[in-house]
C-alpha cells in the first residue's frame, strides 16, 4: 500500500510540474511581455507578483521615487499631468499593451507623472530594484524597454498635439477606442463627469460630443454606462491620433523581437 501511495505521489507531483513549466512558458495577458522571447519572459515572470489593483488607487505620485513597476493584464492605468490644485489633464493610458514605471530604465527613480488605476483587475508587479537589475544586466530586455519608451514618448506628443488641435468629439472617440482596446468591452462604466476631466474640458462639452455619437448611433448611453454600438462608426470619428500610437506601437516593438 505505501508503495502505490508513492507511487501516485510522484505522479500528481510531475504532473504539476509539467503544469507549472507549461503555465510559465505560455504567452501572458501583456502583449509587451508577449514580445520577449520564452527565456527572457520567464526572468520576468519569476520576480512578478500576481496583484488586484482597485479603481482609484494611487500607484505613482509625480516627482515621487517609484516603489513598483506594474503590467496590467486585464487593469488599465491613467497617468495625469496636474495643473494647479483642482485641474488635471489625462496624457496616458496604459493596459495590458504596456507597463507603468519604464522610466526607471532611464536612471531616474522618480515619477513624472501622478498614475491612477481606471479600470480594475489583474496585473503583474514588481520591485523597482528588481526591474532596474532585469534592464540592467539583460540586453533583450533592455532594448525592448528602451523601445517602448520610445512609443511613450511619440504618443505624449500625439496626445499634447490632439488636445490642442482637434474637437471634443475626435478626443472623446479616440478615447473610447483606447479604452475599449484594453477593456475588450462594450460596457463602459463612465460618466460625463469623469470624461470631462479625463478629457480638460466641461461637462457640457462631452455632453454635447456624446450625444452626437448616440444621434448617428455609434455609441448610447445612461446614467454612467457607455455602450459601443459601431467601433466602426467610432473610428470614423476619431481624429487620425488614434491610428498613429497603434501604429507606431506595432512598427516599433516588433523591432524588439
Amino acid at each position: 500500500m505505501l508503495s502505490i501511495t508513492i507511487t501516485f505521489l510522484d505522479l500528481w507531483t510531475y504532473s504539476l510540474e509539467i503544469l507549472v513549466t507549461a503555465t510559465c512558458t505560455s504567452p501572458v495577458n501583456n502583449h509587451l511581455l508577449n514580445y520577449l522571447p520564452i527565456q527572457e519572459r520567464q526572468l520576468f515572470l519569476d520576480v512578478c507578483t500576481p496583484v488586484e489593483l482597485v479603481f482609484g488607487e494611487t500607484l505613482n505620485i509625480a516627482d515621487e521615487v517609484i516603489k513598483y513597476v506594474y503590467f496590467p493584464l486585464t487593469s488599465f492605468i491613467s497617468s495625469f499631468v496636474e495643473v494647479g490644485e483642482k485641474q488635471s489633464l489625462e496624457m496616458g493610458l496604459i493596459g495590458n499593451e504596456g507597463m507603468l514605471g519604464a522610466t526607471l530604465a532611464l536612471g531616474n527613480p522618480k515619477a513624472p507623472m501622478k498614475s491612477i488605476v481606471q479600470g480594475s483587475g489583474s496585473a503583474l508587479r514588481m520591485d523597482a530594484t528588481m526591474f532596474h537589475h532585469q534592464v540592467k544586466n539583460n540586453l533583450v530586455i533592455s532594448k525592448l524597454i528602451h523601445n517602448y519608451l520610445y512609443v511613450l514618448i511619440q504618443q505624449l506628443a500625439q496626445t499634447g498635439a490632439c488636445n490642442n488641435f482637434h474637437e471634443v468629439k475626435q478626443r472623446l472617440a479616440r478615447w473610447l477606442l483606447m479604452t475599449q482596446d484594453r477593456t475588450n468591452s462594450e460596457h463602459l462604466q463612465l460618466t460625463h463627469q469623469f470624461l470631462a476631466k479625463i478629457l480638460g474640458v466641461r461637462r457640457s462639452a462631452v455632453t454635447i460630443a456624446a450625444g452626437c455619437l448616440q444621434r448617428q448611433g455609434i455609441i448610447s448611453y445612461n446614467r454612467g454606462q457607455i455602450n459601443i454600438l459601431s467601433r466602426y462608426g467610432l473610428e470614423n470619428s476619431s481624429c487620425q491620433c488614434y491610428f498613429s500610437s497603434v501604429n507606431a506601437y506595432q512598427k516599433t516593438l516588433v523591432i524588439s523581437k
